[in-house]
């Protein structure tokens, strides 16, 4: 025994130290791994937000122009010249061509060659009465007095303002801005007009009202029909051929690139309503056949989230096998399918391809009034917008993607506030 506890002590400090050089150096090695790894990631986070300042910083730079115009300030007599009209005509929707019978196209054509001479006047926007029919639209008692408009120059004294052009028109915009006529302002109308030939006279309103009517189309089909089928399948499908046959079909329409909804569109809706073409309905349903495969996706795993207690508590109470799906599974997974409904009508709202498929890339200078008028949508705006050859489209495409991007911003956080009311623990 004594000789067992003396062999013990040397025994131990025979093993000698457990950390070897070799594993300190392996020790080592892994932890600069995980430092490397750990700069990397926060490397790739630094890139991707440098990049999406670079976009942000650039787009808004461009943008801020887009919200601009140059402005001509044109005085006008119009008990001088003639013109009358009352609180009643001035404001109904035929006060254009009421005005327009009483000359005023050619009565702001005189008072501007009066303030700036012909070649001056030559250069007023052939479309500004129009402006000047806005403005007594609002305020009818302009029309007893004498008023200075600031109306849209053309597109060619713009970029002479500009500083680009011919060395003709820099020189007479330098002259008018000099003499206090010519001067770059806020354009608050271009969100309230609609597409145009001019870029001193385009607006984003009709293409804004044509993307929230397609949404809204959108939305009211693949919403309730996606979550419905997430439901079924989850919850009540027998577990056979058919029913993997459709989890297949339903994950692939997933991955399906947009363009092919629109040949659909074109090929089904367009037969079954020939003269609905261009139509927020028909982009609705085109975008919503494209949107219903991510919902009925994400509501799936939703569904399969629901901790299976809840379905057996439910059960051991006495609730029904649709009560306990509607009353207790359905509220507690609502949140999960919000988030796919906010990722389905993201990729929707800034579509292009299967809307230009369907005809949704007209000229539409009017804002639709109903979900069977014609229209276009904000992202094909943009895509017409940045094919014009005119150099003020330029800054008015930043200006829409702008908009598109706070319409997108503003879509998205009422989706998340519905995601963060019904969210629920457990």
């Amino acid at each position: 025994m004594t000789a067992e506890m003396a062999d013990g002590p040397r025994s131990k400090a025979a093993l000698g130290p457990t950390r070897t050089p070799e594993f300190e150096k392996r020790l080592a090695k892994r932890y600069r791994a995980e430092r490397n790894f750990k700069r990397m990631g926060q490397g790739a986070i630094l890139f991707s937000v440098a990049v999406l300042i670079f976009l942000l910083g650039n787009m808004l730079m461009n943008g801020i122009g887009g919200f601009q115009r140059a402005e001509l300030a044109v005085p006008i007599d119009f008990a001088e010249a003639g013109v009358t009209g009352d609180e009643v005509s001035l404001t109904a929707p035929s006060a254009p061509q009421t005005l327009e019978m009483q000359g005023l196209p050619e009565v702001v054509e005189f008072y501007a060659e009066e303030a700036f001479g012909e070649a001056g006047a030559r250069e007023v926007s052939r479309d500004a009465w129009r402006d000047v029919v806005a403005a007594l639209a609002e305020d009818p008692s302009l029309i007893e007095r004498e008023e200075t408009f600031q109306l849209a120059a053309s597109s060619d004294l713009a970029e002479g303002l500009a500083g680009e052009g011919s060395p003709e028109m820099q020189a007479l915009a330098e002259r008018l801005e000099a003499d206090g006529h010519l001067s770059q302002n806020w354009d608050f109308g271009f969100l309230s007009r609609s597409d145009a030939t001019s870029p001193q006279q385009v607006g984003i309103w009709g293409a804004l009202k044509g993307s929230i009517l397609t949404m809204l189309v959108t939305l009211a089909l693949a919403f309730p029909i996606g979550v419905l089928s997430a439901l079924y399948l989850e919850e009540y499908a027998p577990k056979n051929r058919w029913t993997d046959l459709i989890e297949v079909s339903i994950n692939n329409l997933a991955a399906v690139p947009s363009i092919i909804f629109g040949l659909l569109g074109l090929a089904v809706f367009l037969s079954i309503f020939p003269n609905l073409r261009s139509a927020p309905l028909i982009g609705g349903l085109t975008l919503a056949l494209m949107t219903m495969p991510v919902i009925v996706i994400s509501g799936r795993n939703a569904i399969k989230a629901v901790p299976p207690s809840i379905r057996d508590g439910a059960l051991a109470v006495g609730a029904s096998p649709i009560q306990v799906v509607f009353h207790h599974v359905l509220p507690l997974a609502l949140p999960g399918m919000l988030t796919g409904t906010i990722i389905g009508m993201a990729r929707a709202l800034g579509e292009t391809a299967p809307l230009l498929m369907i005809g949704m890339r007209a000229f539409v200078a009017t804002p639709p009034d109903s979900f069977t008028s014609p229209a276009t949508v904000l992202p094909v705006q943009i895509f017409l917008w940045s094919d014009e050859i005119d150099r003020g489209f330029v800054e008015r495409t930043s200006a829409a993607i702008i908009v598109l991007l706070l319409f997108l911003l503003a879509m998205n956080g009422l989706a998340i506030y519905l995601r963060n009311k019904f969210e629920k623990s457990w």
